[in-house]
């Protein structure tokens, strides 16, 4: 028992010396924001959603209880306190189409400094044609190796595919609008990489949705989601991967896939595509 109580007395004086903004909250903490897309229509309320994490070296965590702002065009246009888990749900009614820029800070915080995140909110027509593109069918994919890799992968470095950018340009200068997928159990973190990365290679702007895997179930039941939601122009599907296609399949939409993938991993009916100048002579 006295060990114990000596253990505690001595960690208790370690962590004040080294770290007193965590017992004593004498400092505001600092935190960072990060937001996910939203989508709706011209009219129609729509949430974003927004996660406010520490960044102290010692406690990466989820803050709650923590007021936040949704700012559109420089004015406050929303407020809400995180959860316990640091998410907070701010509700906004665009009033036209288009593509709006939204960022979210921190408000008046006695604990929390000063942060904000971006995120965009989608306003698109419910008759619009959609296309659905798995992310990784328009990067370019690390070549296989026996050696582990060292260190975590670079998302950022990963380049588009030949034409990759100018084809998508050309399918969403007048017709298309374009959801794009990535998987991430993160989903809040992977949409800003994501969003940076597609801003970076000056790819069409669209939607960006998270799931935590893609595949013929998680993809299938997001369809079934939108589909619920109104979106029935979902219909095309352009991806990489098996299951991404046999998701659209199963529900007789289309799939296209594209790099051309082996025998064994196309699904029957998918369409196939070697390369993205072929995609839009598949649509």
């Amino acid at each position: 028992m006295m060990l114990s109580i000596r253990r505690a007395c001595l960690v208790f004086i370690l962590l004040s010396t080294a770290f007193p903004d965590l017992l004593f909250a004498a400092e505001k903490s600092s935190a960072a924001i990060f937001v996910k897309d939203g989508l709706t229509t011209p009219g129609q309320p729509a949430t974003v959603e927004a996660k406010l994490v520490s960044k102290h070296l010692v406690l990466i965590a989820a803050l709650g209880g923590e007021p936040l702002e949704l700012v559109v065009d420089g004015k406050v246009v929303a407020e809400a306190l995180t959860g316990w888990d640091g998410r907070a749900f701010l509700t906004f009614t665009p009033k036209a189409q288009g593509l709006v820029s939204v960022q979210v800070r921190v408000g008046k915080s006695p604990r929390v400094d000063q942060a904000e995140g971006q995120g965009n909110l989608v306003v698109w027509e419910k008759r619009q044609p959609i296309l659905v593109i798995e992310l990784s069918s328009l990067r370019e994919q690390p070549a296989p190796s026996r050696v582990p890799p060292v260190g975590a992968t670079i998302e950022s470095e990963r380049k588009p595919l030949a034409d990759a950018v100018e084809e998508l340009g050309k399918l969403t200068q007048f017709y298309y609008r374009v959801i794009y997928v990535v998987e991430g159990r993160d989903g809040f973190h992977r949409s800003a990489e994501v969003r940076e990365w597609l801003k970076n290679h000056k790819f069409p702007t669209g939607y960006v949705l998270t799931l935590p895997v893609i595949d013929t179930n998680t993809m299938g039941t997001k369809i079934d989601e939108l589909h619920a939601a109104g979106w029935r122009t979902v219909k095309v599907g352009v991806g990489r991967s098996k299951g991404f296609a046999e998701a659209f399949l199963q529900r007789r939409l289309e799939a296209i896939m594209v790099p051309e993938p082996s025998k064994g991993d196309v699904p029957r009916k998918a369409k196939v595509a070697k390369d993205w100048k072929e995609v839009r002579k598949k649509l």
